[in-house]
């Protein structure tokens, strides 16, 4: 999985008996092992996990510190073979100092030692009392257990194989402090964090502990393991539970169960591709230069034969209810609130849309509404315009009806059917000839009622286009491509359907028509439809699932994924759904429309940019039309 950018990392909790050394290297040794088994690469242990950290003034023997540098030697004898990299707590004496450590072994060898920088002295923790801070360390090596080590904060661990695998190392309260360590790892090129603490419970603390991983994690855009002490530890004031957490960009990947007695390891797979394609877009990112210099360190991260991270069908939709809910709202603030502004900069009450009885038409539709709310402007000024063609169904028409009656907006129906037909006449195209053309005309003739209406009134089109047909180039040019301003062109399909049933739940009047709405099958309805009335074209027949084409463009344009790393997660991600073949099938499509259709986006009228995926050529789109997608198809040549 390395050739993705994967890295299988691992956050063990031990077992552990206070000042047994024999028993708590036994216990690393033994979990070690297992973590190898399932192909972890990193496997962090908490903070001062071969003593135990509550050891308080055992820390002054003799007895316990040289216990304690055997049973790493033990750990290093008995994991040899294996090529995972283990990162274990440790005291350490130093020059006639005692300092906390992380000490990162591999293969029999000590690679590198860290030392903890922040020591906490204040309410129930005392450590200055033992520990001395890594800013008094006078050495950058030591000798340790035979042989020289690299020894400081200014350590970056990097993948032999891979200059952009990096791993920086701090220790609890160095993540509280004001200027963490990992901030100057991170600039120097650590884009993974691995964090040995041990933090005891107290009311709050979980979500307060929990919020600083995702914060650092999302502040420098990194990978960030968190591992701290179990129950196991003394009890004698305070308690330990055991939280462990892998997150990246400040999402927790996983979670451990806390307050447990026996040993856990949580694992995940770190996308380090794209922690780098996010540093490297974001051109603020080195904006500040690190404070210090680092040295590497070359490791050797081992590979993984399997994928265990799972992905999230429609990334686009928060899968929490009550997130989603919330999402939904912000969405139409936002949707509302740019409409509103254009409206009020124009000095127009006039708004102009087409309404065809589709998902896109009717969002734009609600949009409408609540901008004219925010306004407080009558909604009879929005003159709502059905204009049924070759391929209207009752069904679409009649709910089209509905919904205006309901909100008492101005309704006109006006056929295209008999301009159509001129119009064909005209440039010499049989109807009877299905075509592209047979559809673009219908397209260009809608657009050209709605912009003539709008001119008669004094008011502006709505568009109703969505992200989605805009990746794929899903629309007419000069057609449904066009309007005065877009309210959807940041709108994934996936998305539009949970802002549609929003509005349905939370409003009785509107919810019968709106369902119903949600049920009919996605469609231009540009060709006729069967001999029973129902739709006879439905869009993703013709270009593939919008839910596999919006997990595409996601994981394409947001983090940069390759082709054959987009069909690796999908693959993983919608089996049993789809097979193989049709990941295959419509991933091919999607590329290369996406390519052939950038003429597309590059005139795209204004719209609000709702969430992290826009492509808009005046905001996160600049792309020339003309670009070849070859290189990318060649990732797919099995």
């Amino acid at each position: 999985m390395k050739e993705y950018g994967f890295v299988r990392v691992g956050a063990c909790v031990p077992t552990l008996e206070v000042a047994n050394v024999t028993y708590n290297a036994e216990e690393i040794i033994k979990n070690i092992k297992e973590a190898d088994t399932k192909e972890v690469a990193i496997l962090v242990f908490p903070e001062l996990s071969v003593t135990g950290y509550t050891c308080s003034d055992l820390f002054f023997q003799d007895v316990l510190l040289k216990s304690s540098k055997e049973g790493i030697r033990k750990i290093i004898e008995e994991t040899k073979n294996l090529d995972i990299i283990s990162i274990i707590g440790a005291p350490i004496s130093i020059r006639n100092q005692l300092f906390n450590c992380a000490v990162v072994i591999q293969k029999g060898e000590v690679l590198g030692i860290v030392p903890k920088t922040y020591i906490p002295n204040y309410n129930e923790f005392y450590e200055k009392r033992w520990f001395a801070t890594s800013l008094d360390l006078i050495d950058s090596e030591i000798d340790f257990l035979g042989k020289s080590v690299p020894i400081g904060i200014d350590l970056v661990f990097t993948d032999k194989e891979n200059e952009n695998m990096n791993f920086g190392i701090e220790i609890c309260e160095d993540l509280w402090s004001i200027v963490p360590p990992s901030n100057d790892l991170a600039l120097n090129g650590a884009n993974l964090i691995l964090n040995l603490s041990s933090s005891n419970e107290l009311i709050g603390k979980y979500e307060y502990r929990k919020s600083l991983v995702k914060g650092q994690s999302s502040k420098l855009i990194s990978g960030y393991v968190y591992t701290s002490s179990g129950v196991n530890e003394s009890t004698t004031d305070v308690v330990f539970s055991g939280h462990a957490m892998i997150a990246e960009n400040g999402q927790i990947l996983k979670e451990s169960t806390r307050f447990q007695l026996d040993s856990q390891i949580i694992m995940d797979d770190i996308d380090f591709e794209k922690i780098n394609n996010l540093r490297m877009k974001d051109i603020s990112y080195m904006g500040v230069k690190p404070t210090k210099n680092t040295r590497r360190i070359l490791v050797d991260m081992k590979d993984s034969s399997t994928l265990i991270r799972s992905y999230e069908k429609n990334p686009f939709v928060p899968q929490n209810e009550a997130k989603r809910n919330g999402r939904c709202h912000e969405i139409f603030e936002i949707q509302s609130c740019g409409l509103a502004k254009r409206l009020k900069h124009i000095g127009t009450e006039k708004c102009v849309i087409g309404i065809s009885g589709g998902l896109d038409s009717t969002l734009a539709f609600l949009v409408i509404v609540e901008a004219y709310k925010k306004l407080g402007i009558d909604p009879k000024n929005i003159q709502a315009i059905t204009m049924p063609g070759f391929g209207t169904t009752s069904r679409t028409l009649e709910n089209a009806k509905r919904l205006m009656d309901v909100y008492g907006v101005t309704l006109a129906e006006i056929s295209i059917r008999d301009a159509s037909l001129l119009h064909m006449k005209d440039i010499g195209h049989n109807p009877d000839n299905h075509d592209i053309t047979y559809e673009n005309v219908q397209a260009r003739e809608r657009t050209q009622i709605l912009m003539d209406v709008a001119n008669k009134m004094g008011g502006i089109v709505i568009g109703t286009g969505d992200l989605s047909e805009l990746a794929l180039g899903w629309c007419t040019y000069n057609g449904d491509h066009m309007s005065m301003y877009a309210v959807n062109n940041s709108i994934p399909k996936t998305l539009v359907k949970y802002l549609v049933r929003y509005v349905a739940d939370t409003n009785e009047e509107v919810k019968e028509v709106l369902y119903d709405i949600l049920d009919t099958p996605i469609s231009p309805e540009l060709l006729p439809p069967t001999k029973d009335g129902k739709i006879k074209q439905k869009t993703e027949d013709k270009i593939g699932p919008y839910e596999l084409h919006d997990f595409f463009l996601y994981h394409f344009f947001r983090y940069g994924a390759s082709p054959d790393k987009l069909q690796l997660l999908a693959n993983q991600t919608f089996a049993g759904i789809y097979s193989e073949k049709e990941i295959l099938q419509w991933l091919k499509v999607f590329i290369q429309r996406f390519f052939h259709q950038q003429f597309k986006r590059s005139c795209l009228p204004d719209g609000p940019k709702v969430g992290t995926v826009s492509l808009s050529p005046r905001g996160d789109l600049r792309m020339p039309s003309d670009a070849s997608c070859h290189e990318w198809l060649k990732k797919l040549e099995k």
